[in-house]
This record gives C-alpha cells, sequence and structure tokens, in this order.
C-alpha cells in the first residue's frame, strides 16, 4: 500500500502516477474521502468514549436519587458509542478497500504507456549470424532429447513438459550457477515453501488485477507462488528488521506455477509460456533510501549471469502500465530468440519501495530507534525460459548445442549432441 501521508501531501504525484500506469487517477479522490471518512469516525467515537468515560465518574459520585436518571443517560450513551464503533469498522474497512485499489506510486522517469512503450536502455552482445536454418529451441530440445512436450501434455495438459537427460542438468546448473553467485554476493539461499496462505500473496500485491493467473488450493485456502519472491516477501511479515549495516538478501530457489489466463495462442510452442518452471529469485529488504542503488545492484547481479551463458541482450526499462501493482520502477533483461528475431524477457528486478512492505508490516529501526516501514526489491537470477535462449543461440551447423563455459562444470559436457 502506498503511504497515506505522502498521499495526503502530493495528491497530484499520485494521480499522475496512476495516469503513468493507465489506471483510474479518481481512485486518488475515493481514498482521500476514505481517509477523511474514516478520521472524522474515530474522532467522533474518541469524543464519545472521552464523554461516557466522564460520564461513568459523574455516575459514581451520583447520590441514591440521581442515579436512576443518570443511569439511564449511561445506557442512550453506551448506545451512541457502540454505533460510532460499527461506524468507525466501517470507515475503516471502506478506507483499506480504498487503500489497495491503488497501484504503487511509479518513480520518476519511469517511461507512460504500455507494454510496447518501455525504453531501451542498452545493447549487449553480437547477434549471432548462422551459415544454416536455425531451428528453435523445441526441435533442437526435441532432437537432443532435452525436451519432452509431447509426454508432458499426456500426463498434466498443455503447456507442461519434462525435462530429460542433458536437458535436466541443464536446467539443475543453471540454477546452481545462480545459487552459487548469489551466495558469492552476499546472499542467504533459500529454498521456501511454493504454498502460501492468502494474507502473504494479498501482502505482496499478487492477488489485483492478475490473480487470475495464480493457482488457488481451494479446500485448503492455500496459494501456488508463481515466483518465491512471495514466500521470501512473506519471511519477515510482521517483525521489525536490524537494516542499519545495510540490506537483507535472500535467493530463493523454487518450483512456481502459474496459469497463465489470458495468454491462449501466445507462445504455445515450447517452454516459453509454461505453467510450471524453475526459478531462482533475489529477494531485498533495505532501508527506502538505499531502494535505487539497491535495484541497480540487482540489476547488476543479473547481466552478470547473463554474461555467463553468453546470450545478446538488452535492458529495458518497463512503461508504467506493465508495471506489477507493487513495483515503482522494472527493469527488465531481454536475450535475442534468432528463430523468432526478437527479444525475449529472461530476467525482471522490481523496486517495490515500502509498498509490500508495509502491507505485510515489515519494518526497521533507524538511527534513533524508531519503527520504519522497510523497502523491497527482487530480481530474477535464473530461470527455465534462460533454456531458451542458450539453445538457439549456441546451435551448430550438425544440429549440435554449444554448452556455455560456465556451465560445462554442471551438465557434464560441453557440446549436446
Amino acid at each position: 500500500m502506498i503511504d497515506l501521508k505522502f498521499l495526503r501531501e502530493n495528491p497530484e504525484i499520485v494521480r499522475e502516477s496512476q495516469r503513468t500506469r493507465g489506471e483510474d487517477p479518481g481512485l486518488v479522490d475515493a481514498l482521500l474521502d476514505a481517509d477523511a471518512s474514516r478520521r472524522a469516525a474515530v474522532l467522533t467515537g474518541d469524543n464519545l468514549r472521552a464523554e461516557q468515560k466522564a460520564f461513568g465518574k459523574k455516575v459514581g459520585q451520583a447520590s441514591p436519587e440521581e442515579r436512576p436518571a443518570l443511569l439511564e443517560g449511561s445506557k442512550e450513551l453506551a448506545a451512541k458509542v457502540k454505533e460510532a464503533e460499527a461506524a468507525q469498522h466501517e470507515a475503516q474497512a471502506a478506507l483499506d478497500a480504498a487503500h489497495r485499489a491503488i497501484s504503487n506510486v511509479v518513480q520518476e522517469g519511469a517511461p507512460a504507456g504500455g507494454e510496447d512503450d518501455y525504453i531501451v536502455l542498452e545493447h549487449v552482445g553480437e547477434i549471432p549470424k548462422f551459415d544454416f536454418e536455425p531451428k528453435d529451441h523445441l526441435e533442437l530440445g526435441e532432437s537432443l532429447g532435452l525436451i519432452d512436450m509431447e509426454r508432458g501434455a499426456k500426463v498434466s495438459g498443455s503447456r507442461f513438459y519434462f525435462m530429460t537427460g542433458y536437458g535436466a542438468m541443464l536446467q539443475l546448473g543453471l540454477l546452481q550457477l545462480a545459487a552459487q553467485k548469489a551466495i558469492a554476493n552476499g546472499f542467504t539461499m533459500m529454498i521456501p515453501p511454493v504454498l502460501v496462505r492468502p494474507e502473504i500473496m494479498a501482502g505482496t500485491g499478487f492477488l489485483g488485477a492478475h490473480s487470475d493467473e495464480i493457482y488457488h488450493l481451494q479446500d485448503d485456502d492455500l496459494y501456488l507462488v508463481g515466483t518465491s519472491e512471495v514466500p521470501m516477501a512473506g519471511y519477515h511479515s510482521g517483525e521489525i528488521l536490524e537494516l542499519n549495516e545495510g540490506p537483507k538478501r535472500y535467493a530463493g530457489w523454487s518450483s512456481c506455477f502459474r496459469r497463465e489466463a489470458g495468454s491462449y495462442g501466445k507462445d504455445t510452442r515450447g517452454i516459453i509460456r509454461v505453467h510450471q518452471f524453475d526459478k531462482v529469485e533475489m529477494f531485498t529488504y533495505c532501508r527506502p533510501e538505499d531502494a535505487d542503488a539497491e535495484h541497480q545492484r540487482l540489476l547488476g547481479w543479473e547481466r552478470d549471469m547473463l554474461a555467463a551463458i553468453d546470450v545478446p541482450y538488452r535492458v529495458i526499462d518497463v512503461a508504467g502500465g506493465d508495471l506489477g501493482s507493487s513495483a515503482a520502477r522494472k527493469f527488465d533483461c531481454e536475450a535475442w530468440v534468432p528463430t523468432q528475431g526478437t527479444y525475449r524477457e529472461l530476467t525482471s528486478t522490481s523496486n517495490c519501495t515500502t509498498f509490500q512492505a508495509r502491507r505485510l508490516g515489515v519494518r526497521y529501526r533507524d538511527e534513533n530507534g524508531k519503527p520504519q516501514t522497510a523497502a523491497t526489491l527482487n530480481g530474477t537470477l535464473a530461470t527455465t525460459r534462460w533454456i531458451v535462449s542458450i539453445l538457439e543461440n549456441h546451435q551448430q551447423a550438425d544440429g549440435s548445442v554449444r554448452v556455455p563455459e560456465a556451465l560445462v562444470p554442471f551438465v557434464g559436457t560441453d557440446v549436446l549432441r
């Protein structure tokens, strides 16, 4: 949730953020009205309770003759207090609903617009030029015994697959390399639960516009995570952290699950857009004033991993309308996919400022010992989709694929034949 104090002092900034996202700026005024109503209800309730307390003392000091009339007045006052408390609860519920309806405030400098309005910040690496007709990742994966989509569909349905033989080793190698790099950069490695409670899923901002993409186990009222960002965000919920010595950094290795609702007809071939995949995700808790610098560090660690797999990519500044509700700024690294003649997202890093931590009650103590809301950030360090770019960019004329040098020790061979 956004900071209500910031909203009261800077309503036009929040309205402009809503416009940048392509969302309704009128929600800002609805939230301001709900905030004013809740504060008025609290004031009314406080005044009546104070009056009730004073009246109670008066009853206690009254003579036997005065007491019956005063007791009757006390009952009337108690009824008013009860009504005021009910009105206060209603006003608080209305405020909470209006508060959750507004996405994080987009950071100044982020481009406005939707999915196609990103800004390219940099191109890295040379796009390969083949003297043969390149195969796509699925044709390569099937011919080399790395991917089995047919049996994945037989066992689980469309958009499921088996990673087989060296394909499984390639995925495990990617994730193991990411884990090693994370540890070397001061992250605590985690294997988190992949089922979370509703309050944790809601706290990270995933139960808004895209809630239909999440698997929900109704009988248990638990959600399957689409990223280990979710359990890691909940890891310190309701806690006060020590952040004066620097950020707390975690890296979560987990399977991830996405329904991909609304994506039918998109990327149905191969493993680009699937229902289950594995990922190593970076997650950081830090002081708000350190968040921008931490965001650049996360991007730098992502770029280091992409350099290790030796694929050409570009870095984009994602437009406001394509940000998740929690993110104030997001940078994606998109790798070149030769057979599609385009770039596809491999990593994403988001600065969520205090939006998630405010919902989840994650705080830290400042230099004066006063609790303040922390900032949270996340970023992809490796995921199954990377195999698409590795196979297509490193394929050779005889149908084999060169394994990036950094992955050879994990995969056990330098060429997939």
